[in-house]
């Protein structure tokens, strides 16, 4: 069993147990301090911020329907700078230094893996909303995100499908593109189908004329991308002068949302394939109230995305989880939490029983020309299997 695995497994613990460990202790105060903790610079702040904007919503929220366990929520922001090491920085101040109850935040795996042994060793609680290759449990993270089967099994196998099966890979050059494109090639080879070329460039990289090459060289009937942040940018920029677009080749991407698409340009975005959970297409009550409030608080030209629907539906799991436990423990809420369920703008979600993971739906679109997602496909609500292929 994965090292990993097997703490998580000596960590879990029932409500009642979890009542008699002790607990990290939390600043007595009218109010109960949170943490939020996102890259407000550097290269994947763009993907970032809207992040801590849509916690902000959430803390709102609770606060003004009566807060948790009858206390205010006093959010405390800490800026990771797209540095891991900075990441690791600030959590540990924010555990130590500002005992917050608990912390949002995280975006890339790298971030994740760099603050999860500050989290152990100091028995804080971590929210984590991005969508990720799975491969992980710890008993002090909460994972509110997809997992590999909640979206990189579904796509991978929706386009062997649909739209082929040779495939080229690019992705950036760290952990969840890398891990990601392992999970893609064993659904490949379970299907029959074949990775033309697979290719990594670093997270600031502008120059992609060694992927346009190879997709000319190859023609492969699939481009899975994994690139992240900003450097989406030059990507499709160098493939629409090239002539590879959405509307002759497919294309899919695993890190391009609603927001990514706006900075690329929607022009270049076109017919672009996308796996994600959440769209702000969605046509639910629950999501037009919540791009309601999310607009009135923030402006009505924002628009939303997976991550940030992720990070909004954590704070309110976690409310819920701090209210049944009547405490602000760890050990206490994260026992609370298992079987926890939410009405999320993306339809009816909960936390596992076993995992801390979340079960999700998985969704495929393409954009459209004003830079919204048109779904194609929409999966029943799928139970997360983060160790699925161990």
């Amino acid at each position: 069993m994965d090292q990993s695995k097997r703490r998580f497994m000596a960590g879990s613990v029932s409500v009642a147990a979890a009542a008699m460990l002790p607990a990290r202790p939390v600043l007595a105060r009218d109010t109960i301090k949170v943490g939020i903790l996102h890259s407000l610079t550097g290269s994947v702040s763009g993907s970032e911020r809207p992040m801590v904007d849509a916690t902000q919503l959430a803390i709102a929220e609770i606060n003004d329907s009566g807060g948790v366990l009858s206390r205010q929520l006093e959010p405390v922001v800490e800026d990771g700078a797209s540095d891991w090491p900075t990441f690791a920085e600030k959590a540990r101040k924010l555990l130590l230094s500002d005992k917050v109850a608990v912390v949002f935040g995280c975006y890339t795996s790298a971030s994740r893996k760099a603050v999860l042994p500050v989290f152990e060793k100091n028995d804080g609680l971590l929210f984590y909303p991005t969508f990720y290759e799975g491969m992980e449990m710890s008993p002090n993270i909460m994972y509110t995100g997809a997992d590999a089967t909640q979206m990189t099994v579904p796509a991978t196998r929706w386009l062997v499908q649909n739209r082929g099966k040779r495939f080229l890979l690019v992705g950036s050059d760290y952990l969840f593109p890398r891990a990601t494109n392992a999970i893609v090639r064993k659904t490949l080879e379970q299907m029959g189908g074949s990775v033309a070329d697979e290719l990594y460039l670093s997270l600031d990289s502008s120059d992609f004329s060694s992927v346009v090459a190879s997709i000319k060289r190859h023609k492969p009937e699939v481009i899975l991308s994994t690139v992240v942040g900003g450097s989406n940018k030059p990507f499709f920029h160098q493939m629409n002068a090239a002539g590879i677009k959405g509307s002759n080749t497919a294309i899919m991407c695993l890190a391009v949302t609603e927001i990514e698409a706006l900075d690329i340009g929607i022009d270049k975005m076109a017919d672009v394939l996308s796996c994600m959970s959440y769209f702000q297409s969605l046509s639910r009550i629950r999501n037009q109230q919540f791009i309601t409030a999310f607009k009135n608080r923030f402006g009505a030209q924002r628009v939303l995305n997976d991550p940030m629907e992720s990070a909004y539906c954590a704070v309110h799991l976690w409310r819920k989880a701090a209210q049944r436990a009547a405490a602000l423990g760890t050990a206490q809420v994260v026992a609370a939490a298992g079987g926890m369920d939410f009405s999320a703008p993306s339809g009816y979600v909960k936390l596992d029983q076993q995992n801390h993971h979340t079960w999700k739906y998985a969704r495929i679109g393409k954009f459209a020309r004003d830079g919204q997602v048109q779904v194609l496909y929409e999966s029943p609500l799928i139970q997360p299997n983060p160790f699925f292929n161990t």
